[in-house]
């Protein structure tokens, strides 16, 4: 079996790395470049993306901006999974709230802004604070404000509308205005359809954020109201766009209830746990329900993290002195804030994990692992 991943990056190699035990063989297109390559030695070119596409049995995606003629072309294949709308939908926040809106799934309160008319109806009609997010991309610094009161409106409009002016030529740039949601924590649902309808999804895990960045994700023993809460939603998202492949979903957790943040069509940071906690893990099931093949179990076989590494291309070795240690690294060239690999640590007991989490934190430099400490320090204080 031949499978095209458009885009290049980590999420590519390590589907490669899961299902070359199946003999299903992987290259990846690079959209900077516009080669198909190697996902493992990407200096290894086999050609352009019409050679890729003639390759493939079918053909799947790592990340959700990918321009549409590309996606175009691959649809018309008739190989592509999940399908181009699917994609799309997790790159485009306006098409996301309105798939949320249509599935009546909870959500924040939000707004479209397009226009000045449209800034000026959300700042009428929604509380503050909020968050204002580019339609299109965005994060902390770029393409997304946070407005807390009225006395900053007209700065924060002048921002957008500079933002909208220095984007791409031809694009109907947009905003989505979301009140702050006061959360008690974030969680995500990683889950996967097959072609038949047929769905899987793992533990809920819980996350946390260091500078607007995953640095930590948790999967231990499940909230069975929460979890059917989240299948539920799982369902309906992936029904509704006759969904082929891993979807994850992000949560704010308030109470006992879950309010979709964001849709990913595609494996997920938070989902890399399951690679040593669950019994198949998100990559190999995803390119399990790409190709048509029987989807593996999500059962989680013992409490499970996943700490990430952002911008280091180095770590402790005694890291792996720490039992059920495993140590992820992505072969990329160090950059700051560059998701550079990952750590994966399990225990047979969230107590056992705890300390091994414990023991990881002492391990790794505080500096690059700023936030690890305290956090771990209340995970283990909850389960005293």
């Amino acid at each position: 079996m031949n499978v095209l991943v458009l885009g290049a990056g980590q999420l590519a190699r390590m589907m490669a790395l899961a299902v070359k035990p199946l003999n299903i063989n992987i290259r990846a297109f690079d959209v900077g470049s516009g080669n198909v390559v190697d996902p493992l030695s990407t200096n290894i070119i086999f050609g352009n993306l019409t050679q890729g596409i003639e390759f493939a049995d079918f053909i799947t995606a790592e990340f959700e901006h990918i321009d549409h003629q590309t996606l175009a072309l691959c649809q018309a294949s008739g190989k592509l999974r999940p399908s181009s709308q699917a994609i799309k939908v997790g790159g485009d926040r306006r098409l996301e709230k309105d798939l949320l809106v249509k599935c009546n799934i909870a959500n924040a309160k939000h707004q479209i802004i397009a226009t000045k008319a449209d800034f000026d109806q959300a700042l009428a009609h929604l509380s503050f604070p909020l968050i204002l997010k580019s339609a299109l991309a965005g994060y902390d610094g770029k393409g997304q404000w946070r407005l807390k009161d009225k006395a900053k409106a007209d700065e924060t409009w002048l921002d957008i509308k500079a933002f909208f002016d220095g984007g791409e030529q031809g694009v109907q740039h947009a905003v989505v205005a979301e009140q702050m949601v006061p959360f008690d924590r974030e969680v995500s649902l990683v889950g996967a359809r097959d072609s038949q309808g047929n769905t899987v999804v793992y533990p809920l895990t819980e996350n946390h954020h260091t500078n607007g960045v995953l640095s930590v994700s948790i999967a231990t023993q499940v909230n069975e109201t929460l979890q059917a809460q989240a299948k539920q939603v799982f369902d309906s998202i992936a029904n509704e766009l006759n969904y082929v492949g891993v979807l994850a979903i992000e949560f704010f957790q308030i109470d006992e209830q879950l309010l979709v943040n964001e849709i990913a069509p595609r494996v997920h940071n938070s989902g890399h746990w399951t690679q040593q906690g669950a019994d198949t893990c998100q990559f190999e099931n995803h390119l399990r329900a790409v190709c048509d093949l029987p989807l593996g179990s999500t059962e989680l076989i013992r409490p499970s993290a996943m700490i990430n590494i952002l911008g280091e291309d180095e770590v402790p070795n005694a890291i792996l002195n720490v039992a059920s240690t495993t140590l992820h690294w992505y072969g990329k060239s160090k950059r700051a804030g560059r998701k550079m690999g990952h750590i994966n640590v399990s225990g047979n007991s969230e107590k056992q994990l705890a300390e091994r989490l414990s023991l990881l934190a002492d391990i790794l430099p505080e500096a690059a692992f700023e936030e690890l400490k305290p956090y771990v320090t209340g995970f283990k204080n909850k389960l005293s």
